[in-house]
């Protein structure tokens, strides 16, 4: 029987990985730039966490868990995003202890039951950011810098940040009420979904594709603002402004998880179509509260790492391709062959990537395969020559061999290694 992938999953593998581990390498770099330090937790999580943290009527929970009960009788879920499992993790640690604020990354697999379509998996990556423990518009700044920084710094070209404010649970209701008479005036231009969401959750409405040019006329949630909203929102743009720091006010925008409060930004690339946000996040100060733990301020973003290797590409941006092999040790013979072990762990341990000959080839052969997975430099060694002190190393560009000690040849290749362009 032949088995296939599951739908809405992918391999990843060849050239395809140079993208990951740019991507991937460059996302650990910047958060430890700003002080962030790693958090892994589970991929399955109590299906109740999601519930709670991201809210029942959206459309994660109703529609796209991955959930199933175990053998004891528990409700899991394979986690859908990052940010309530980490503030799951920061009260069960009881990491308060060590004091505010706290700032975190993760990167790592999410799962969600989509239809899949370009940059829109079933099985998708996420790097994300969390500070925990300011309420400050500082702290919002300090994530969308981020947020810059690492599109920037990988390449990202022509993206647009999309800024708004949905209040807090003191002036949110008033705004969703005016929101709902709006779209109750034009229910019969809705969608099935937008007609259910209208009753259960209205602010979902502006973020729907099909009633796209209905939301363009909606009430805007800046205009709905209390006092304490307003200023941090005023407070937060006059700071970008000043650090130069371009964004398009967003009145419609929403994010479609519950827990957010007041700012909330997404960072969009045209390449990408209808799936064009390669970055979103905002705040989540109730998320602690809601989920038994103290009343703590926080904030975050997360990154579809499908989705910027897919702008990478439609770019055309060129990522370094990862050093597979430096060195090729071919050998003939069984103490050649010993030998060739000894020489390949001596020059990895001295950082040399080596892939060593494990199947007794005819040298031809060996030499042919050296060139395809892009060895620099062949060492080649034979039971007939090593009875003379002799290993014969080959520049498979040049074409050059040349003759040396096997006393000295780990050393020959090391200098060879370090002297590349």
């Amino acid at each position: 029987m032949k088995y296939e992938r599951i739908k809405g999953t992918q391999d990843i593998y060849g050239d395809e990985v140079n993208y990951w581990y740019f991507v991937e390498e460059n996302a650990r770099a910047v958060a430890n730039l700003y002080g962030y330090e790693e958090i892994r937790t589970p991929i399955i999580e109590p299906t109740e966490l999601f519930v709670r943290g991201v809210g029942e009527e959206t459309d994660i929970v109703q529609k796209e868990m991955y959930t199933f009960t175990d053998k004891g009788g528990r409700s899991i879920t394979l986690r859908p995003e990052g940010t309530a499992p980490t503030v799951r993790a920061f009260i069960e640690n009881s990491m308060i202890n060590d004091g505010l604020p706290q700032r975190f990354f993760y990167i790592g697999p999410m799962f969600r039951y989509e239809k899949p379509q370009a940059g829109r998996l079933r099985q998708f990556h996420q790097f994300g950011v969390e500070l925990i423990g300011s309420a400050h518009a500082s702290a919002d700044v300090e994530v969308l810098l981020i947020a810059k920084h690492f599109l920037d710094r990988i390449g990202v070209r022509d993206y647009v940040v999309h800024l708004n404010s949905i209040g807090c649970p003191k002036c949110r209701p008033t705004y969703k009420q005016k929101l709902k008479e709006y779209y109750e005036s034009h229910v019969d231009q809705l969608c099935d979904d937008c007609k259910r969401r209208l009753n259960t959750n209205v602010l979902r409405l502006l973020d729907c594709k099909i009633d796209a040019q209905l939301a363009e006329s909606a009430p805007k949630s800046f205009e709905f603002l209390c006092d304490d909203c307003r200023s941090h929102y005023e407070e937060l743009k006059q700071k970008l402004v000043e650090l130069n720091f371009a964004f398009v006010e967003d009145g419609t925008l929403v994010r479609g998880l519950d827990y957010y409060t007041k700012t909330v930004f997404e960072i969009r690339h045209k390449e990408l179509g209808a799936q064009n946000t390669i970055l979103a996040g905002g705040r989540y100060d109730g998320l602690f509260s809601e989920l038994g733990g103290q009343a703590i301020p926080a904030l975050g973003f997360a990154s579809g790492i499908e989705r910027l290797v897919l702008t990478l590409k439609s770019q055309g941006t060129s990522v370094p391709r990862r050093e597979r092999c430096f060195a090729y040790v071919a050998s003939l013979g069984l103490k050649a062959s010993t030998e060739a072990f000894k020489i390949a762990e001596e020059l990895r341990r001295k950082g040399v990537p080596v892939v060593n000959e494990v199947n007794d080839r005819k040298l031809t052969a060996q030499l042919k395969h050296a060139n395809k997975i892009g060895a620099k430099v062949a060492i080649i060694l034979g039971d007939e020559e090593l009875s003379r002190s002799i290993v014969h190393v080959k520049l498979l560009e040049s074409f050059t061999q040349i003759e040396v000690s096997p006393d000295v040849v780990v050393y020959y290749v090391l200098e060879l290694f370090r002297s590349r362009s």
